[in-house]
């Protein structure tokens, strides 16, 4: 048995609009959006009374998507600690390949990114950095030289 695809990665974060809106500022499009609740939801979270907003995002060439899920019950849980260094334990980032490096952080510190580390470039192929995204997740950023 093999896997398929990698259908999506899921982020849970508290302001959905605000979440949508970076997302989308770094070129990801909405493909839909929903409000999720019921009796197999509990179950497959193993959660009771769940009801939640998701929207679906993909990136411009369509193989990749990002679920973002915002939750009104139950509250949804800090991760300790609240913005993770990148040798924390679990899902570090995400990364995007971009045209335009210092365009994109621009971009993106309008939607309340900052720099993690700093910019840097990867011998003569790659320009690279880490940003804070929603819900103190790392988004990873790689311009090809070249």
């Amino acid at each position: 048995m093999t896997i398929q695809r990698l259908d999506h990665v899921s982020v849970v974060v508290e302001d959905l609009e605000a979440a949508k809106a970076f997302f989308v500022e770094l070129g990801m499009e909405i493909e839909g959006e929903a409000p999720i609740e019921g009796p197999e939801v509990d179950r497959l979270n193993g959660l009771d009374g769940v009801r939640v907003d998701i929207a679906m995002l993909r990136t411009p060439d369509g193989h990749g998507r990002l679920e973002l899920t915002t939750f009104h019950t139950p509250q949804a849980v800090s991760a300790e600690p609240a913005n993770p260094l990148g040798n924390t334990l679990g899902l570090r980032s995400i990364m995007f390949a971009v045209d335009d490096l210092d365009a994109t952080v621009a971009g993106l510190r309008a939607h309340g990114a900052h720099l993690v580390g700093d910019v840097v470039q990867y011998q003569d192929s790659y320009r690279l950095c880490y940003v804070r995204g929603p819900a103190g997740i790392i988004v990873a950023l790689s311009e090809q030289l070249s």
